[in-house]
């Protein structure tokens, strides 16, 4: 690899391939450099043995979101987008409740109607709040209580947060709720219910859509190709060391988790940024993706609010997207966050189905293991980032120690959480400076 391009980027997740679809248009010379050995990051997919391919974490997207549209569009692939209404309920007190309308909230009889009405009213006092960071001092406890009691935080967000952040449940700061609320209370039609949008075959045959691109305009996406460590010289940076030899550029992009950026640098750098890098924690996700041949239930998100279930959610995706395009087949996503210390995080694939088998039929009684046709377990150490009180002021920036090197990760999609959609938004932004700096 003695070519010098203009610009590098490390890794092949909807952050790094925008930016490179984005500059590659523009005439720049753009290698990709991803050590997995598929595109997508999170969003990558696998195939089963019969050919059916599906993503490892379940995906959508929003009816309001705007930058995965827009690709779409770029990409002249408007007719492979789907809109589809969905349901969404909660386990609660050993029973299944419906929470896709407002008349379903209303029915909600696991809180008094006076909570449902406070639950009710919530919404609206989220839309007030125009300025987040004055909330982001708060943690989501804090201010869930302040608005709508003890009672609903303990049946309705405790047990959605706990699952979703584990031992840093206490840490997670309100905005990441408030954030979630507002976009999720604009995503309803004029009837009340929810719609979300999925690419046809999947968010991996979008990613695969982009390297194509990507590729017809000249550039370069390298799978299977870890990145070392880099070379650095009078505050640039100037070369990565991967696995296929060393890789020159002009510019550089880092898009992968901060420890893993931290790891790169570890040796060239002033310990400080390190550290800044490091102080950024994240929970690991483990996903089983269950191939069966019944359903479970007739909801596509069922939130598990039952205290002494494993799991932040049953996500049914054949409830969203047609079981013929599955081979018939229902598919079932299991979504645990934990920290990687967690002993779970080390079972085999094997002991995970069990374990997850033994809490899914306390839900679905009638659940037998012949329903199973097929099964994956996908692992991310680093599926979500905390975001703890004041985290933007904390965060690290998009700015390195180095003139001709930036990150952009998903640890910097905020206010929102993590999503392709923001993922894309932050490709086309960091795409955008490095072309200011090389043209």
């Amino acid at each position: 690899m003695s070519k010098q391009y203009d610009v590098a980027i490390v890794g092949a997740g909807f952050t790094g391939l925008t930016a490179a679809f984005a500059l590659s248009k523009q005439g720049l010379s753009v290698i990709v450099l991803e050590s997995d050995s598929s595109v997508g990051g999170l969003a990558g997919t696998f195939t089963f043995s019969d050919g059916v391919a599906l993503e490892k974490f379940y995906h959508h997207w929003f009816n309001n979101d705007v930058y995965v549209p827009a690709l779409v569009k770029e990409l002249r692939l408007e007719g492979d987008v789907v809109m589809l209404p969905s349901r969404t309920g909660m386990y609660f007190n050993g029973r299944l409740w419906k929470l896709s309308t407002p008349l379903d909230l209303l029915r909600f009889k696991a809180l008094s109607l006076i909570n449902r009405i406070r639950l009710g009213l919530f919404v609206l006092q989220v839309r007030r709040i125009k300025d987040w960071k004055t909330i982001e001092h708060l943690s989501a406890k804090e201010w869930l209580e302040s608005l709508c009691g003890k009672t609903v935080y303990r049946v309705v967000w405790e047990p959605l947060i706990t699952s979703k952040f584990s031992i840093y449940a206490d840490a997670v700061n309100a905005v990441w709720m408030w954030k979630k609320l507002v976009l999720r209370g604009s995503t309803r039609n004029k009837k009340g219910n929810e719609e979300l949008a999925y690419f046809k075959g999947g968010f991996g045959r979008l990613a695969q859509a982009l390297v194509t691109a990507i590729e017809k305009n000249g550039g370069t996406v390298r799978l299977n190709t870890p990145i070392t460590g880099v070379s650095v010289s009078d505050n640039k940076v100037t070369a990565l060391h991967s696995t296929a030899g060393d890789i020159d550029a002009r510019q550089f992009l880092f898009t992968p988790a901060f420890p893993i950026i931290a790891d790169m640098f570890k040796d060239v750098v002033n310990p400080t940024w390190i550290a800044a890098l490091r102080r950024v924690k994240y929970l690991g996700n483990m996903c089983l993706v269950l191939r069966l041949k019944q359903s479970l239930s007739d909801m596509y998100w069922l939130n598990i609010n039952d205290p002494g279930f494993p799991f932040v959610g049953v996500i049914e995706h054949t409830n969203f997207d047609a079981p013929e395009h599955y081979n018939g087949s229902r598919i079932a996503f299991l979504s645990r966050y934990l920290a990687t210390e967690d002993l779970v995080w080390g079972y085999s694939d094997k002991q995970y189905l069990d374990f997850a088998l033994t809490h899914l039929k306390r839900m679905f009684p009638d659940l037998d293991r012949s329903w199973i046709i097929d099964y994956r377990v996908w692992r991310a150490e680093y599926a979500q980032p905390i975001t703890e009180r004041d985290y933007s002021k904390y965060l690290p920036g998009s700015e390195t120690p180095f003139d001709n090197a930036f990150i952009s990760t998903m640890a910097h999609i905020y206010p929102e959480d993590r999503g392709t959609n923001y993922a894309i938004r932050e490709g086309y932004r960091i795409a955008e400076i490095l072309q200011q700096r090389i043209l």
